[in-house]
């Protein structure tokens, strides 16, 4: 489907890339809300990816997938925006501290608070350890598929994943359980 608005835009059809916007809007600002760490941020980059790949559609290799390319352009937007806001990292508190979790367990909280809870720890984490726990845990992507839209090698996106992994454990302490 992609391919025939590909088409239809090389075309043309400006109208034709509202297709993406549509299906691809809410993956884009998830990725890049996972770097910057702020929502009107992942706005700002969202729309600059977007600009990016209408202006690039030309260019764009059409053996390529186009989730892949796209998503490559929203990473490295919100990279080159993390660098310019020089956000500063925050060092781990307990999570008990920050989101109140205190001698409750995280799966004992309703479904709502526990999404809450995981997006907050999500934003304490490094740029890179938040996207690829987004990408292989919410957007179900494969390590080769992350691989293919970050440009990381296998080891380095195993290295990521295992120390998100570890400081998830380590903001959360034992409310959560080791599904490995």
């Amino acid at each position: 489907m992609d391919e025939l608005y590909i088409r239809k835009v090389l075309e043309g059809d400006q109208e034709a890339f509202r297709y993406f916007l549509k299906n691809y809007k809410d993956m884009a600002f998830n990725v890049a809300v996972s770097i910057v760490k702020d929502n009107y941020y992942a706005e700002e980059v969202v729309q600059d990816a977007f600009m990016k790949a209408f202006k690039g559609l030309k260019s764009f290799n059409r053996t390529a997938k186009f989730k892949t390319w796209f998503y490559r352009i929203v990473i490295n937007e919100a990279f080159q925006r993390l660098r310019k806001i020089k956000r500063e990292r925050v060092s781990f508190v307990p999570a008990e501290e920050i989101i109140g979790l205190e001698h409750t367990t995280l799966f004992e909280l309703p479904e709502e608070e526990q999404k809450h809870m995981i997006g907050e720890a999500l934003n304490m984490l490094p740029p890179k350890e938040s996207l690829v726990l987004t990408l292989f845990y919410l957007e179900e992507y494969s390590l080769a598929d992350i691989c293919n839209i970050t440009g990381w090698s296998l080891s380095n996106t195993k290295v990521i994943l295992h120390r998100a992994r570890v400081n998830m454990r380590l903001m959360f302490g034992s409310t959560l359980k080791t599904s490995h």
